[in-house]
């Protein structure tokens, strides 16, 4: 169970010494961070996710502000002590506001050689490398492709590198409990949680709180982990390996009840919060994909909550099942990820002719085909506005952050409510399993939502009777009526065909399926009205280049740019949550700019669609590596980018408008 805290109101950041300049002394000096990056790293049966979900758990009780990296090999289970074997979980703690996992480990936990191989490139220089020293045996280096024992070839003189038989001093702590050799070596990665804990100050009582629930029918298996956690901890504190210890004050956060969060979990409730506020009984169909199953997960659990979830046998029952219990009146919701998006086009389509609400998640991973399960990328883009035969548009949002994903989801159900529409909502990997605070709303501060179920005939027949036109619209919104099946005087035909225009009766006729056709268009296009426009971060007013995202983006985007305003350079930035339609100021934002910077983990898919739109030159950054882009590395293209704009303002300082003058009237 996550633990929700209340934090008081703080409006100051505490004070911080350089990270050189210890602020007291004991038996260890303690010194004073801003900031750390904790990586574990380890064999997948070693329980690295545990590990670093409890260390997070820890800091978030503490006050810190969190942001996390799961990272998993796809395999069930690939060969043990191997590199694609290895798993890790990436936390960077502050003491204020953070928007990304970090960028380079300050210290990196390894439980094997592989682990070590693995992750080595990505420890900053001179960071704590802390090794298990049983594992490093010929057998295990010549599995992790090590030629030669890297502790002694010179491999780690760059870094602060201490050893330990983590293996031998866990089964010596739980040795009282008679576990058997191997099972008494699984409880290294508490040893290692205690020991770490020590190191930064961390609480135990939420781990304690944690072990006492998850194994609270195997008392044996929860007494020693707990020992083993408490063993490490004491272990730190009298080895004299460590000569300091480190502190990382809380972060200054508004006032309110928090609890840490995955953006798969922040999507299950804003999808609950959605279908409540609604009124609306919640029905998920779906069918079991990584990255988004944790979602199915979540839902299965809120029965209680006015939620019905239907494990379906393939990604298209799943997304039927979902757009028939629309048709019947509740929220019809369907998840999955890229391949399951495909195999959901046809009846996507269906939702567009039939003009129901439907909600899509789709959790990005990168492609194509199975691709690369467990890895994040923005590549789903283009699928999901075009992915379809005819004209069929749907509304697309994107969350920026896990704990927007709560935000995105409502949003998602709203739309879909109102404009009778198919919405994809995307999200990725990196986002789905990642981890932050979230401050959790009161639901009274969450307005209601009217469905606006028809109840009555909506017009009258030749001979004056009531009658009921299924596809008279809406003026202000083009959405239909949405009639509960067996209403009494709302009997109406339902499906694939074209419809003819308000009566809803099948019809091949040309003229009507053009009206149809740019109606349906329309509808999508009119949800502008109803979204805010861009709002832009130009603190100076005067940058020449804006920096816009969409999706994930957000964290890597946020901490380059503010590296870059740091050197003193003027940048201003934007984000998209909403794709399709585009705010209605986009073009006038664009424009305003003398240069337009747009990284994706993509190939440029909506730098494309802007480019076409707007006839604006987006510069694209693009990454399709599986993983997020690096703020370190991004904050170096934005330096090059500024530069390259103050030089081109200096060749024309009499023109503020980037665009050229030959470019069409509604392009400038």
């Amino acid at each position: 169970m996550r633990k929700e805290i209340s934090v008081p109101l703080t409006d100051h950041a505490p004070s911080t010494t350089s990270p050189s300049a210890p602020v007291s002394a004991s038996q260890h000096d303690i010194q004073t961070l801003d900031r750390v990056v904790i990586r574990f790293a380890g064999d997948s049966g070693d329980g690295m996710q545990l590990t670093g979900d409890r260390f997070t758990a820890e800091s978030a009780v503490h006050g810190n502000d969190i942001s996390t990296l799961p990272n998993f090999p796809a395999e069930i289970r690939a060969p043990q002590g191997t590199i694609p074997g290895v798993s890790s979980f990436q936390v960077h703690f502050a003491n204020y506001d953070i928007v990304t996992p970090g960028d380079q480990p300050d210290v990196l936990v390894a439980m094997n050689p592989a682990a070590l191989a693995a992750n080595l490139k990505d420890v900053r220089r001179g960071g704590l490398i802390l090794l298990d020293s049983a594992e490093f045996t010929k057998r295990n280096l010549t599995k992790a492709q090590f030629d030669a024992d890297p502790r002694t070839d010179g491999t780690l003189e760059s870094y602060q590198v201490v050893q330990l038989d983590l293996t031998a001093l866990a089964v010596g702590a739980v040795e009282k409990f008679d576990l058997g050799r191997k099972n008494s070596e699984r409880s290294k990665n508490m040893f290692a949680l205690g020991l770490l804990s020590w190191l930064y100050g961390r609480p135990l009582e939420p781990s304690e709180r944690f072990l006492n629930s998850k194994f609270a029918s195997k008392p044996v298996i929860r007494d020693a982990n707990i020992a083993a956690l408490h063993a490490g901890l004491a272990y730190g504190e009298t080895c004299e390996l460590f000569t300091v210890r480190y502190q990382v004050a809380p972060a200054p956060v508004p006032a309110g009840r928090y609890r840490q969060i995955t953006g798969n979990q922040a999507t299950a409730l804003g999808l609950i919060t959605g279908a409540n506020r609604a009124g609306l009984q919640l029905f998920l169909g779906s069918y079991p994909i990584t990255p988004a199953s944790d979602i199915l997960h979540e839902l299965s659990k809120h029965k209680a909550d006015n939620v019905i979830t239907f494990q379906a046998e393939d990604e298209i029952g799943g997304v039927g099942a979902a757009l028939g219990a629309s048709f019947a009146g509740d929220l019809g919701v369907t998840t999955t990820s890229g391949p399951g998006m495909t195999l959901k086009a046809e009846s996507i389509g269906l939702a567009v002719m039939t003009e129901l609400p439907l909600v899509v998640i789709d959790v990005q991973r990168a492609g194509p085909s199975t691709g690369m399960p467990t890895k994040p990328e923005q590549a789903d883009l283009l699928e999901v506005m075009f992915g379809r035969n005819g004209e069929s548009p749907v509304a697309v949002i994107a969350a920026k952050s896990p704990s927007d994903c709560f935000a995105t989801a409502m949003e998602a159900c709203r739309l879909a409510i109102t404009y009778r529409t198919p919405v994809v909502m995307l999200s990725d990997g990196y986002l789905g399993n990642g981890a932050e605070p979230w401050r959790i709303p009161q639901l009274a501060d969450i307005p209601r939502m009217d469905p606006g179920f028809a109840t009555e005939p909506n017009a009258k027949g030749a001979d004056g009777t009531d009658r009921f036109l299924p596809y008279k619209r809406d003026p202000k919104t083009l959405a239909r009526p949405w009639a509960l099946p067996g209403t009494k005087g709302l009997e109406h035909r339902i499906g694939g065909l074209e419809k003819a225009a308000g009566l809803g009766n099948i019809s091949y006729d040309p003229a009507n399926h053009e009206e149809m056709v740019r109606t349906r268009a329309a509808k999508i296009a009119g949800i502008v009205q109803d979204i805010d426009d861009l709002t832009v971060d130009d603190p100076s007013g005067d940058a020449d280049v804006l920096v816009l995202g969409w999706g994930s983006t957000f964290g890597p985007i946020t901490a380059a740019v503010r590296r870059v305003r740091t050197s003193g350079e003027r940048i201003a930035q934007a984000h998209l949550r909403h794709i399709n339609p585009l705010p209605a100021n986009l073009g006038a934002v664009l424009r305003r700019y003398r240069r337009v910077v747009l990284p994706e983990m993509n190939t440029g898919q909506l730098a494309m669609l802007l480019r076409a739109r707007f006839l604006v030159d987006i510069q694209s950054v693009t990454q399709v590596r599986g993983t997020p882009i690096s703020p370190v590395q991004l904050c170096e293209v934005l330096r090059d980018h500024c530069g390259q704009a103050a030089a081109e303002g200096a060749e024309s300082p009499g023109s503020t408008d980037p665009t050229p003058a030959t470019a069409p009237r509604e392009a400038r």
